[in-house]
C-alpha cells in the first residue's frame, strides 16, 4: 500500500494538463502585452498631442511679441511697420543700431529689425527670414494664414492702412494615426490672434 501511494504521488502532469496551461499561459501573455501595446500608443499620441500643442503656442507667443513691435521709429525715419505681401508677414521695427547695446539708428536694417514670415507647404513649417535666408521656425505646421486689418475693423491691402494683424496657426502631430479618420491620420490645432501692433495708430 505505502508503494502505491509514493508511485502516485510522483506522477507529473499529464500531457493535456501541460497543453491547457500553455493554452491559458498564451492567453494571459496576449492579454499583458496587447494592454502594453494599448497603453504605449495612447501614451506616443498624448506625447505628440502636448508637443503640437506646445509648437503652436511657441510659434503663436514669438510672433506676437514680434509683430507688436512693428512700426517702432523713435528717430522718424517713416518706414512701413507692416509691409501688405499675400504670401509672407513682414514686420519692420527700430530697435537698435549696428551692435545690439546701440540706440535706435533710425533704419530697420540691424538684426531682428526686418522679419519676414513665410510657409513652407513642401515641409509643413513656417520660415522666418531676418535678412540671411529663411530659416525653420515652426515645424509639423498644417496651415499658417494672416489677414491684414485697418483702422475700422476691414481687410486692407494697403500697407499704410495696415492696423491689425490676424495670425492663425494650425499645428499638426509629427505622426499621422492611422486609425484617426481626420487629416488624413494627423490631428491638428489651432491658434489664432488679432494683434495689434500699438505703433502702428502713430502718424
Amino acid at each position: 500500500m505505502m508503494d502505491i501511494l509514493f508511485k502516485d504521488s510522483q506522477r507529473g502532469f499529464t500531457l493535456m494538463e501541460v497543453l491547457i496551461s500553455m493554452a491559458i499561459g498564451g492567453l494571459l501573455m496576449g492579454a499583458v502585452v496587447n494592454t502594453f501595446v494599448v497603453q504605449r500608443k495612447s501614451y506616443d499620441i498624448q506625447e505628440q498631442v502636448t508637443e503640437m500643442v506646445q509648437t503652436a503656442r511657441a510659434a503663436m507667443d514669438m510672433m506676437t511679441r514680434e509683430i507688436r513691435m512693428a512700426g517702432y521709429d523713435p528717430a522718424g525715419a517713416g518706414f512701413e511697420g507692416v509691409s501688405y505681401n499675400a504670401t509672407q508677414l513682414r514686420v519692420n521695427a527700430d530697435l537698435r543700431g549696428d551692435n545690439s547695446s546701440d540706440p535706435s539708428d533710425g533704419d530697420t536694417n540691424d538684426s531682428n529689425e526686418d522679419i519676414m514670415y513665410s510657409y513652407d507647404s513642401n515641409d509643413f513649417q513656417i520660415d522666418r527670414n531676418t535678412g540671411g535666408g529663411n530659416q525653420p521656425f515652426a515645424e509639423n505646421i498644417d496651415s499658417f494664414t494672416f489677414d491684414y486689418i485697418d483702422g475700422n475693423g476691414n481687410p486692407t491691402t494697403i500697407s499704410a492702412d495696415i492696423r491689425q494683424v490676424r495670425v492663425t496657426v494650425t499645428a499638426r502631430t509629427a505622426k499621422p494615426d492611422h486609425e484617426y479618420s481626420s487629416g488624413g491620420g494627423y490631428r491638428t490645432y489651432t491658434l489664432s490672434s488679432l494683434i495689434t501692433p500699438p505703433n502702428l495708430a502713430c502718424p
